[in-house]
């Protein structure tokens, strides 16, 4: 059946859109401002001024901040209209994207073509902009798979323009200008690590954002935010693990190892919440696994709020996430309480039967063993499990206090009515199930009960990124295999060589494909004759070129000549004179102490097909030479794939 939307919602949302949009305009005429203040400040040199745009940049700095948090409380609001269950979810933390400035790599990458390739830069315009319409496509994705694909794409992408355009001791002196995703405040390199970090930073946030969206009221959604929010953390673990020294604060290793706690924890919590789903028997030991499983959730959210107040991640991080990871620790250990006195007060005492399982369950149940009687005892007499179980539920009703007043002292979370909904409910429970069990009678002390022993079924899982998942064809194709057309190599002009095919061939060996190479001359033949030399590249035969061709196509164009010769043009790499040296550093970054650590995260790829051919075509037949040259080739021993021509 046609499910109708709720119009009510739709005004609220239309209002909401409107609001946002405001602020948004107000953002944005903020951030030309402080442009304008930035470009000022790096003017000028005279100190009075300086003093001045500093005061005004601060000012607009936290005109920013204020803004933000406006926009940050209706982005919450806007998240309870995300989906259309009737059950409540407490809210999740999602993360905003990095936004960046728009990059002309036009005249830079059209100059880089012509001065290190030796190609017309014009003739790349087509590749140039379709490069620069996918950045652009990237800086806004949509909030699903498609969303996450095209950014791994254009990440994908930066491998290759890395490897074509980025030598490791130049830069290509274009800015890479990113803002911090949580204070707004820009930062820019001209390392491409930073560019890379940035997009895998976002594609870690959109995981964040597709989390938060799930309706945690099914299975179905509860497993997809569980998955997102685990490749969040694993996209965040990968760029701590290979990136350093990034230029902005969300990027920090301090803020990173946060942000994948975090994720953890907001992992564990849909593992709570699937629990509470399928766990609808009511017996003794599902319930004592529901307190662990709560216990566990507090357990992880307290090791982020202990992270969030460490001194350089404290004044950085909103006060309403503090706050939400603070009220979420104190929330989930008043319901471990809960769940353990409803085990105790709910279900019947042990039979002899069930006694062994149910002791071996509750030894290792509490962090340290209960006062009083022994556990048979415990499990077995009714009024000892429900004095027990009014213990638990005096400290949960503690604990659901203490979460409703850390609650009330952020105003961004006192807004959010659906977590003030949850913790208020929790906390009647418990209240309604004290007064439940409490007899008028009871003229002993309610101990104090001990804490629940943490303990889960589904351990969180950091799932790092898989960016093989999706294809990239190399933009910049037409320049030639990269195995040799490189930022890093570097080689000499090429030159134009008119061959004769003397009675023994043209005199010599070829070896490999896509460029094919001369791999010896033999000294007196014709190619010595010519000028060709070991180590030349054939990259032209008669004007076609040659540069991704396979070893037989060469070998044709070649053979098909006649008297009066052929026309090719071969070049020879720098330094692949003497012994072949294998440049380590993959990652070309930029001077001044850049995001250096990007080398780990390069090498990733091999080097691009450097296949060797393996035609064997003797075609000189008078002599029967055998298959391996006999001229040493100081190249790697490559066996039978050397011919002789």
């Amino acid at each position: 059946s046609q499910q109708g939307c709720d119009p009510f919602a739709q005004t609220q949302r239309s209002k909401l859109q409107h609001r946002r949009a405001r602020i948004n305009q107000q953002i944005n005429k903020e951030m030309r401002m402080r442009a304008g203040a930035e470009n000022l400040f790096r003017a000028t040199s005279n100190h009075k001024v300086k003093e001045t745009v500093a005061l005004e940049l601060s000012y607009v700095n936290s005109n920013l901040q204020l803004l933000k948090e406006e926009l940050e409380e209706l982005n919450s609001s806007v998240d309870v209209y995300q989906n259309d269950s009737e059950s409540i979810s407490v809210p999740m933390i999602p993360l905003g994207l990095k936004e960046t400035k728009e990059l002309d790599l036009l005249a830079p990458l059209k100059d880089f073509i012509s001065e290190h390739y030796g190609e017309e830069g014009i003739l790349f315009e087509k590749e140039i902009k379709e490069f620069m319409e996918l950045r652009q496509a990237m800086r806004t994705p949509s909030r699903n798979e498609a969303g996450l694909e095209l950014l791994m794409e254009y990440y994908n992408q930066l491998y290759f323009l890395d490897s074509r355009f980025f030598p490791p001791n130049k830069s290509l002196g274009v800015f890479f200008h990113w803002y911090d995703s949580l204070t707004g405040v820009p930062s820019h390199q001209r390392a491409l690590a930073f560019e890379k970090g940035s997009v895998l930073f976002n594609i870690g946030a959109l995981h964040t954002q597709i989390g938060a969206r799930q309706d945690r009221a099914s299975l179905a959604g509860l497993n997809q935010a569980i998955d997102a929010f685990q490749k969040a953390a694993g996209a965040f673990n990968y760029l701590k693990e290979n990136f350093s020294n990034a230029p902005s604060l969300d990027m920090s290793s301090a803020s990173l190892n946060m942000l994948v706690r975090l994720m953890v924890a907001q992992v564990q919590e849909c593992v709570f919440e699937k629990m509470t789903l399928l766990r609808a028997q009511h017996d003794f030991l599902s319930r004592l696994q529901l307190a662990q499983e709560a216990a566990r959730v507090e357990d992880v959210y307290s090791l982020v709020h202990q992270t969030m107040t460490q001194p350089h991640v404290k004044d950085y991080v909103p006060f309403s996430w503090t706050t939400m990871v603070h009220v979420k620790s104190e929330h989930f250990k008043a319901l471990s309480h809960y769940f353990a006195a409803v085990a105790l007060c709910d279900c019947p005492a042990a039979s002899d039967a069930e006694f062994p399982e149910q002791e071996k369950a509750f030894i290792q149940f509490h962090v340290t063993m209960p006062d009083g009687p022994s556990l048979r005892v415990l499990l077995q007499d009714p009024e000892e499990r429900r004095k027990l179980g009014k213990a638990h539920l005096k400290k949960a009703i503690m604990k659901h206090e203490e979460a409703m007043r850390i609650h009330g002292l952020c105003k961004i979370l006192r807004k959010m009515d659906i977590l003030q909904e949850v913790l208020s409910f929790a906390h009647k429970r418990s209240l309604n199930k004290y007064s439940e069990i409490d007899h008028e009678e009871d003229f002993f002390e309610t101990g104090d009960a001990p804490d629940i022993h943490p303990k889960t079924h589904q351990k969180p899982e950091i799932k790092s990124p898989n960016f093989s998942q999706v294809k990239v064809a190399d933009l910049f194709h037409r320049l030639g295999p990269l195995s040799v057309f490189s930022a890093k190599n570097k080689w000499y002009p090429a030159r134009r060589v008119h061959l004769r095919r003397g009675e023994n061939g043209f005199g010599f060996t070829l070896r490999g494909d896509s460029p094919v190479l001369i791999a010896g001359v033999i000294p007196g033949g014709c190619a010595a004759e010519a000028g060709l030399k070991e180590g030349d590249y054939i990259i032209s035969v008669n004007g076609k070129d040659c540069k991704w061709s396979k070893h037989a196509e060469v070998v044709q164009l070649l053979k098909s000549t006649g008297e009066e010769g052929v026309e090719i043009i071969v070049i020879t790499l720098q330094g692949s004179e003497g012994p072949k040296t294998v440049d380590k550093k993959a990652a070309a970054m930029s001077s001044g102490g850049g995001v250096l650590k990007s080398n780990k995260e390069n090498n990733r790829k091999s080097l691009m097909n450097s296949k060797s051919a393996s035609t064997l075509l003797v075609w000189s037949k008078k002599s029967k030479r055998s298959k391996k040259s006999t001229y040493g080739v100081p190249f790697t021993a490559v066996g039978d794939n050397e011919v002789m021509y």
